[in-house]
């Protein structure tokens, strides 16, 4: 059984919202949990991070998105808002067992567990 599963990614327009859903099994061993995105063509980059301590955002997205665990629901959540074209990417949710950092966030090659990721476009 698949560990991490994305769901709610679509088609928008700019200024639209999206919430995309990361729901995760045991065994799932996790600290830090958080969304990376990789646009076409380019690589993948972290987007939001969060553990039991803090959470992180970078700074293309401070603002305008936020992350949430619902524990008893074993789901990650990313609320997105004022979606611009440039969030156009493959959004992937992802764990480890480090803890999150702040700056710089954790790349993905320190996260051991990924979802298939899901699809955002925004449309101008």
């Amino acid at each position: 059984q698949a560990q991490l599963v994305e769901s709610g990614g679509g088609s928008v327009q700019a200024g639209g919202s999206l919430r995309l859903s990361c729901k995760f099994y045991s065994p799932v061993n996790r600290r830090c949990m958080g969304w990376f995105r990789q646009p076409p063509g380019k690589e993948r980059e972290a987007v939001a991070h969060i553990d039991r301590i803090s959470t992180v955002y970078a700074d293309s997205v401070k603002g305008r998105f936020a992350t949430t665990i619902d524990s008893t629901e074993n789901t990650l959540f990313l609320q997105m808002n004022d979606l611009k074209p440039e969030d156009t990417a493959m959004y992937y949710c992802a764990a480890t067992d480090r803890w999150c950092r702040i700056k710089p966030m954790l790349p993905a090659t320190d996260f051991e567990r990924w979802g298939q990721g899901t699809q955002v476009t925004v449309s101008s």
